[in-house]
């Protein structure tokens, strides 16, 4: 099966395009800008409700927070230079163990302290999301960040969510000006 490349805001439907799916890898890669000097992307997930708001301080899952409180979604560690080829960062999900109040998983990158550095997504090469079924490792899904993001220093890249009781992936590439602190605030994040 080859993976399906996304557009933004095509979303697709996991359950159809990969039926049993249970266990799933969100890769994150990158390349960086030798122009841009030394900077470290981090890609994180926000666990949202059904009203879109985050369920508590404990639903980041990121490098210093790395796994859920139901045990679900695991960030499998910090990757600070964006070297070689493949995925830079991955989360490991079990959709069978994802908490029944949790609608959304935002897939979020951010370069590190990169309000404060003036850092920002114009500086990155080659940066991509995907879904890669776990139990069959094919690559289900894939997208690719546009040019569109390229002034921000974070960037929401995609979800995976419920709908109708079924599990769907779609690219939304929403660039955030303000950081990451405000991807946070916006889900209703104390930072």
């Amino acid at each position: 099966m080859a993976a399906i490349k996304l557009s933004k805001g095509t979303p697709i439907n996991l359950s159809k395009e990969a039926p049993g799916l249970k266990n799933l890898t969100i890769g994150l890669g990158w390349d960086l800008s030798i122009a841009g000097g030394g900077y470290d992307l981090d890609a994180s997930v926000m666990l949202t409700d059904e009203n879109d708001k985050i369920l508590g301080d404990d639903s980041l899952i990121f490098y210093n927070n790395m796994i859920s409180a139901d045990g679900a979604v695991t960030h499998t560690g910090d990757n600070r230079t964006g070297e070689g080829d493949g995925d830079d960062e991955t989360i490991i999900v079990n959709l069978d163990k994802v908490d029944p109040r949790v609608h959304r998983l935002h897939i979020l990158a951010s370069i590190h302290e990169g309000q404060t550095t003036g850092k920002n997504f114009g500086l990155v090469r080659n940066a991509y999301v995907r879904i890669v079924n776990d139990d069959t490792n094919e690559e289900i899904a894939r997208y690719d960040l546009s040019e569109d993001s390229a002034a921000a220093p974070s960037v929401l890249f995609a979800q995976v969510y419920r709908h109708n009781g079924e599990w769907r992936f779609k690219a939304v590439e929403e660039p955030f000006s303000g950081g990451l602190p405000h991807i946070l605030t916006s889900y209703g994040f104390t930072v």
